[in-house]
C-alpha cells in the first residue's frame, strides 16, 4: 500500500461519551423537559373500529343462534378446534403467546410518549441568569400560558449539516441526530484531518448550542479523506 492510499484511508475521530447536556464550555445547564405525547388518534380509531366490528359480528351470531338459526361456520369451526385441541397444543400456545405479545405492545404504546422524532427545546429564559426572559416566563406562567417548543430530528440534522459544510476542507457531511447522541460523518478533500475534525467539532458544538435543546445530546465526530482527493 503506497502513501497516497494510506492518506485516503486515514481517519480522524473524536467521540464524547459523557452524559448528554454536560459538554464542557456550555454555559446553559440541562433543563428537565417532558417529551411530547402523541395524540394517537388514528391507531386508537383503527383499534376501536376493529373491536366494534368483531363484537358486532359475534353479537349478531349469538342472537341468530338464540333465535333458532344455525351459527356461522367460522364460529362452529373455532368452537370445534378449541374443544378438540389440548391446552399444550402448539397452535394454542402460539396463539396465546401472540395475543399476549400484542397486549403487552399495546400497553407499552399507551404508557410511552411517542413522537421519538421530536426533540424538546428549552423554554425562553430557562436556566440561571435568564434576566428579562425569565421575567417574561414568570408573567406567562402567572397568566396560565404554557410555552413548549420542539424541533424535528431530521430538521436538526439538516441545520447541523449546513453548519458542517461551512467548515473549510469539508467536501460532504452527514449528521444523524438521535435522542441521546449526534453522529457526524464528513469527507475532507484538503487540509489536515485533525484540523478539519477540530473545526468541525467546534462548529457542531456551537450549532447544537444554538438549537436550544432542553437535553444536550452527546456528540461523535468522524472525518476521513475523500477517495477522489489527491495528495
Amino acid at each position: 500500500m503506497n502513501t497516497d492510499q494510506k492518506m485516503r484511508q486515514s481517519t480522524s475521530a473524536s467521540a464524547y461519551g459523557g452524559r448528554a447536556g454536560t459538554d464542557a464550555g456550555d454555559g446553559d445547564p440541562p433543563v428537565r423537559a417532558k417529551r411530547f405525547w402523541s395524540a394517537r388518534r388514528v391507531p386508537a380509531g383503527i383499534v376501536a373500529l376493529a373491536v366494534f366490528a368483531v363484537s358486532g359480528l359475534l353479537l349478531y351470531d349469538v342472537a341468530a343462534v338464540r333465535s333458532g338459526r344455525p351459527a356461522m361456520r367460522w364460529r362452529e369451526w373455532l368452537a370445534d378446534q378449541l374443544a378438540a385441541r389440548p391446552l399444550d397444543d402448539p397452535w394454542i400456545m402460539s396463539g396465546a403467546a401472540l395475543l399476549a405479545a400484542l397486549g403487552v405492545w399495546m400497553v407499552v404504546l399507551a404508557l410511552t410518549p411517542g413522537l421519538r422524532g421530536l426533540l424538546p427545546m428549552r423554554s425562553p429564559g430557562a436556566g440561571a441568569g435568564a434576566g428579562a426572559g425569565a421575567e417574561k416566563d414568570v408573567e406567562e406562567a402567572e397568566a396560565g400560558v404554557a410555552v413548549r417548543a420542539g424541533i424535528d430530528r431530521t430538521s436538526a440534522g439538516l441545520v447541523l449539516r449546513d453548519r458542517a459544510m461551512e467548515v473549510p476542507g469539508v467536501r460532504s457531511a452527514r449528521v444523524d441526530v438521535g435522542r441521546r447522541r449526534i453522529r457526524a460523518r464528513a469527507l475532507a478533500h484538503f487540509r489536515d484531518l485533525d484540523e478539519v475534525r477540530a473545526d468541525l467539532d467546534t462548529a457542531l458544538h456551537e450549532g447544537i448550542h444554538q438549537l436550544g435543546l432542553a437535553r444536550r445530546p452527546a456528540l461523535s465526530v468522524r472525518v476521513r479523506r475523500s477517495a477522489k482527493s489527491k495528495g
